[in-house]
């Protein structure tokens, strides 16, 4: 007897857009094939500054100075 899996009514797929200026005329055209149904992107959510600083530790986007004087004399140029 073989065995027969059904078909589910539904499914997604997963698009990564590297030019997100393109993102209305993918929609628009992933809009017209035939079977698709809704198309929904999330938004991105706001990180918080905590979550920035972090995100610059991980990057290297740090300086480190021995003073406050050295930090002074660094943006004074």
């Amino acid at each position: 007897m073989a065995n027969v899996a059904a078909v589910p009514s539904q499914g997604q797929i997963l698009v990564d857009i590297e030019d997100m200026s393109m993102l209305k005329d993918i929609k628009r055209a992933i809009g017209l094939m035939r079977g698709v149904g809704k198309i929904t992107v999330p938004r991105r959510r706001r990180m918080s500054s905590y979550e920035r600083s972090l995100r610059d530790l991980d990057e290297g986007r740090v300086y480190e100075y021995d003073s406050l004087d050295d930090l002074i004399k660094e943006i004074e140029g």
